[in-house]
């Protein structure tokens, strides 16, 4: 049988109706049980100016999470590359491995992570392409930017640390090739959108891949929506929360709180035809049921993209819902415990 790594891509929900601040003590928590559970990776995602979300600053979860954790890798995903300066990004993440040696991976993503005005906020006097800047911080990390460069005479501080690997983060084919070309790591993004993705996203990356002195051999993600319970109903009630959220941020251009599955029955069954079908197109993108079910579909995905480690991502109303799909999940694989 194909041998899965299983991760965690945390995208910091405020769970129960709580203060926006519990979201960060939330992670905290289950990215301990995931480290206990035997997941292989925890990556912390970026946010802004969005409810229901608590983390705008991946870099400082990445730092609190690797102090509360013992075997896990910790990373960003993503670092929004275009919201940020690239030196600063390359000296926030040696800095890390400085601090927390070889667990750190740095995920990085070229969407803005916010609505249209906090991005224009966050792009300020911003003019370089994504592209670009993917290049100059892989060249700062690795110490390898052209001569001609403007900047190819800094080093980073503090010096002598081993850069940390890097991950593209795609939903479709738009980054692929360049994670390929740049020497990193590629995590396609099942969950978001609905539309279709095939394995030649993946293929690509692999045939563009050039060796580097951090990654040897590509490393293809991929990251899925998953909910685990008891039935398979009862896990599609437990995705109306996330689904809802999405249907309303997508199409309607609105961002609200997570919402509970009780307070949104009467909703969803009023929705109009049209939010019908978008709100059943975004579950149908979820791998939802039994653990025996999730299982199987995780695997045939797997197999389909020719990738050995996949990624899950759990937006809940309720932490402890949260919680029971990493335990089922970690179970079902028969993941080895830091407790065994």
């Amino acid at each position: 049988m194909l041998d899965i790594k299983l991760s965690v891509l945390d995208q910091s929900p405020v769970h129960d109706g709580k203060d926006d601040k519990y979201g960060l003590e939330d992670t905290l928590k289950l990215a301990q049980l995931c480290d206990e559970l035997g997941y292989h990776r925890y990556m912390l995602a970026e946010h802004h100016n969005s409810p229901g979300y608590a983390s705008s600053c991946p870099e400082v979860m990445v730092n609190s999470v690797a102090n509360v954790t013992k075997n896990i890798r910790v990373g960003s995903g993503g670092v929004m590359l275009n919201n940020h300066n690239t030196f600063k990004v390359a000296e926030t993440f040696n800095m890390l491995c400085a601090l927390h040696g070889d667990r750190i991976d740095l995920g990085i993503g070229r969407a803005s992570g916010a609505n249209y005005q906090t991005a224009q906020a966050l792009h300020a006097n911003n003019t370089q392409d994504y592209p670009e800047k993917a290049y100059e911080l892989i060249g700062y990390l690795n110490e390898n930017l052209p001569s001609n460069h403007q900047f190819s005479d800094l080093v980073l501080t503090p010096s002598g640390v081993k850069a940390p690997p890097v991950y593209f983060l795609g939903s479709s084919d738009g980054s692929a090739k360049l994670a390929g070309i740049l020497g990193g790591g590629f995590i396609l993004a099942l969950f978001i959108g609905t539309h279709e993705r095939s394995n030649a996203i993946i293929n690509e990356y692999k045939n563009n891949f050039r060796v580097t002195n951090v990654m040897k051999e590509p490393k293809a993600i991929l990251a899925v929506a998953c909910i685990v319970a008891q039935t398979k109903e009862e896990a599609k009630y437990i995705a109306s929360t996330h689904t809802y959220w999405k249907l309303q941020a997508f199409t309607r251009y609105e961002r609200d709180d997570l919402i509970s599955p009780k307070d949104l029955e009467d909703v969803i069954n009023n929705l109009s035809p049209s939010d019908k079908r978008y709100y059943d197109e975004t579950m149908n993108t979820m791998i939802l049921g039994t653990p025996k079910e999730c299982k199987e579909e995780i695997i045939e995905l797997a197999k389909i993209y020719d990738v050995d480690e996949v990624m899950i991502v759990n937006v809940t109303y309720s932490f402890n819902d949260r919680i029971q799909t990493y335990k089922l999940l970690a179970k079902e694989f028969n993941l080895k415990t830091t407790k065994e």
